[in-house]
């Protein structure tokens, strides 16, 4: 199989990547209707669909604004405005996501965290998409730079890269079979697993960038990493406590 992977169908061209992410969204959705059927939601369905509807939308924006701000325009012609409304990325998704819980959980004044039951819905439907990214090779955004390692691919370009999207899939499946442990074997307050793969994912992510060939950087950093230290800031007070806590 060739990368980047275009396989046709009646003469047609199919975007893999897009067929796999409409996947992603349809998967996860279906895992987390599951996983609140079979669990005690303390959140009722009003205020529940409320959240779901303050995560959509700030995740629209968040990803949508990261994703311009990865690859900055100076030029506002239509094919400029174009690849803005295109560009998208996970980690504005879900720290937009996360903004657009907290606004919507003050609106309707729910004070319970909501968190836990999306965790495992996210990391299925991250590792769905990410399937496609590795398909898609260098026509997105998430290559890694040239390397002589044993882990070289050729992504499209005739040069051996990084494969990151691998690189992602392997962890995803650690960090899902490690949040299933920590949660069958501890007891976690309430929302301290969404934390917690907050802080492990977007640690991940910070770490990982060193790896692509990002051009527009800020004090050394891209801007994933930017919003990475962010995240962590944001989450700060959490840090703490969970760091007190394992000196206990």
């Amino acid at each position: 199989m060739n990368i980047p992977f275009e396989p046709t169908l009646l003469g047609y061209a199919i975007n893999v990547h897009l067929i796999l992410e409409y996947l992603a969204f349809f998967i996860a959705f279906r895992y987390y209707v599951l996983l609140r059927r079979n669990s005690e939601d303390s959140i009722d369905s009003k205020n529940r669909l409320s959240i779901i509807l303050g995560a959509a939308i700030g995740a629209l924006i968040g990803s949508r604004l990261i994703g311009y701000l990865e690859n900055p325009l100076v030029e506002f012609t239509l094919p400029n405005l174009i690849q803005l409304v295109n560009s998208k990325t996970i980690m504005g998704g879900l720290f937009g996501g996360l903004l657009g819980v907290e606004l919507a959980k003050k609106i309707i004044g729910e004070k319970v965290s909501s968190g836990d039951l999306f965790v495992f819905p996210i990391i299925a439907g991250i590792f769905i998409g990410r399937i496609g990214c590795f398909l898609s090779g260098i026509k997105e955004f998430t290559y890694g730079r040239a390397t002589t390692s044993i882990f070289g691919m050729d992504l499209g370009d005739g040069l051996l890269r990084h494969p990151t999207s691998l690189y992602e899939l392997v962890f995803l499946i650690g960090l899902f079979l490690f949040l299933k442990r920590i949660k069958s074997y501890l007891s976690l307050a309430n929302g301290d697993l969404y934390k917690l793969f907050m802080l492990i994912y977007f640690g991940f992510r910070f770490c990982i960038e060193f790896l692509k060939p990002n051009v527009f950087y800020t004090f050394g950093l891209s801007t994933i990493q930017l919003l990475c230290i962010i995240c962590w800031l944001y989450y700060g007070k959490t840090i703490a406590r969970f760091l007190s806590n394992s000196k206990k």
